[in-house]
């Protein structure tokens, strides 16, 4: 960001300028001086400001239907948002989790690697406890799950995958599915300890109990999709599926619309004194032979050529001929 001056600054600059304090040619020199920046390449920066804002907007999709989920599944009251989405190096983020804890080792195809999604243990026991009846309250110590903790924690974590799939859809059509599930941070390696990856934390609120849930994706896993992710694509994409949308509504409004078709046998002229005089029994000559087809028109266009006859004893037309699209009838 420019820094901006105050009024006061800059009448002092101009004053030290003028007194000999400050020399204008130094101050040259030292903007022209390059300027050195510290580096490390252990926090390598992989994830640009504009790949982040689009992880956080496909984030906050995913909260939304995580809520909508789990509020299904516990039937309690259910809130998660996106609290920060940042990148780091993964043995950061492996100090960084309790030593007991959830881990959801997965993978999601088309892409290549594995992701993880990390849930702590008080938000996970909650959860196990809404399903086993309970209030879904965490219990003060959390010891080693037990087969039938770890078959409905996986089962609940399975169907939330479903939500992650629903979120990324706009950038790409992935199918994440669960590989394991451990508790000890230090036997999940997934990518080596300096790899970056991007963390999403979620906080999550189940009842009384609150916790984190986090995201784990490596850079090296969605490399090769990094340019879907820039926000020109996230919007170019975006308004071409809400345009193929309003195609498809108008079509089907536009099929449904309801046109009057018309079978002409033929025009003749009266004088009003020969309208007025007509009986039961007269007959009107037209201007048409019955070996010539009939006018069909939709709406006021002429756009077939057929024939009278009767089908099931009512009246009905054949169409003989398709007249070309947009040709009107000409005057005889």
């Amino acid at each position: 960001m420019v820094d901006v001056l105050s009024q006061n600054e800059i009448d002092a600059l101009l004053a030290a300028l003028s007194s000999g304090e400050m020399d204008a040619e130094e101050l040259k020199k030292e903007e022209t001086q390059k300027k050195i920046r510290s580096y490390d390449f252990k926090r390598a920066v992989r994830f640009s400001k504009d790949h982040i804002r689009s992880l956080t907007r496909i984030h906050e999709n995913f909260a939304r239907y995580l809520t909508t989920y789990f509020s299904a599944q516990l039937r309690t009251f259910v809130q998660i948002n996106v609290v920060q989405v940042e990148q780091l190096p993964y043995d950061e983020f492996i100090r960084s989790i309790p030593k007991m804890t959830i881990l959801n080792i997965f993978n999601a195809e088309p892409l290549e690697g594995r992701m993880v999604l990390e849930v702590h243990p008080n938000v996970a026991y909650a959860m196990v406890d809404r399903m086993l009846g309970g209030t879904g309250n965490a219990p003060a110590k959390s010891g080693t799950l037990t087969e039938i903790e770890t078959m409905i924690m996986e089962r609940i974590f399975s169907g939330a995958f479903d939500s992650l799939r629903e979120a990324w859809k706009t950038v790409l059509d992935m199918t994440p599915r669960m590989e394991a599930l451990e508790t000890n941070p230090q036997f999940m390696q997934i990518v080596s300890p300096n790899e970056t990856i991007a963390l999403i934390s979620l906080s999550t609120k189940i009842g009384d109990t609150s916790g984190m849930i986090n995201l784990c994706i490596p850079h090296v896993v969605i490399e090769p999709i990094m340019s879907k992710l820039s926000v020109h694509h996230w919007f170019v994409s975006q308004k071409k599926s809400r345009a193929q949308e309003e195609v498809d509504a108008l079509k089907e409004r536009v099929s449904k619309a309801k046109l009057p078709i018309v079978a002409e046998l033929g025009e003749s002229e009266l004088s009003i004194a020969e309208f007025l005089g007509l009986s039961v029994g007269d007959v009107i000559t037209l201007n048409k032979s019955v070996e010539e087809g009939l006018s069909i028109k939709v709406g006021d266009k002429l756009k077939f050529i057929g024939s009278p006859g009767t089908v099931r004893e009512r009246v009905a037309v054949q169409i003989d001929e398709v007249v070309s699209e947009g040709v009107e009838e000409l005057d005889e």
